[in-house]
């Protein structure tokens, strides 16, 4: 089975193969929507292709699957500005170049991540990898609504700190 044929694979196999990002669908002009429509991204300054671009990479640099698409969104929504045009314009052809020399017509268009990552690998020295990834720490995960997803209860100062909030509660050991 090569790793683009699908027969074979379990249902768990395929999703975890999936292309999360590739689904969104471009709406009208500047605007990225969910396939359910549960959320949108509205962008003024860059394509909506380079969005869809950026929340991909914004997955593949951080995936984790149990949070949504529109947590990415958010994260990555602040490069759909004038001071980060020029880099993202950049940096997305720079990859979408390296996908076309690697036989997709896109980075987005390599539906499996395993060929994504290759292709981030190739590019991750630059600026504009550096700048995405490193602002990804604090967009995605200083998202409150985030937090829960992985068992964070956030700040403990105002509440007396940790020793008697929780600090001394693993059952486990």
């Amino acid at each position: 089975m090569t790793k683009h044929d699908l027969r074979g694979l379990t249902r768990r196999q395929l999703l975890s193969r999936g292309l999360s990002v590739g689904a969104l669908a471009v709406v009208g002009s500047g605007f990225i929507a969910a396939p359910d429509a549960a959320w949108a991204v509205e962008v003024t300054v860059i394509t909506p292709e380079q969005m869809a671009t950026l929340l991909q990479m914004a997955r593949d640099i951080y995936p984790h699957d149990q949070v949504a698409d529109r947590f990415y969104a958010v994260a990555v929504k602040g490069y759909d500005s004038e001071e980060m045009k020029a880099m993202v314009a950049e940096g997305v052809a720079a990859l979408d170049a390296a996908a076309k020399a690697a036989g997709f017509d896109s980075y987005v268009a390599a539906g499996w991540e395993e060929d994504r990552v290759k292709l981030l690998q190739g590019i991750e020295m630059t600026p504009f990898f550096q700048t995405v990834r490193s602002g990804l720490v604090t967009g995605l995960y200083n998202q409150k609504e985030v937090w829960p997803i992985f068992g964070y209860q956030g700040e403990s100062f105002s509440q007396g700190g940790y020793i008697e909030r929780g600090f001394n509660d693993i059952d486990w050991l």
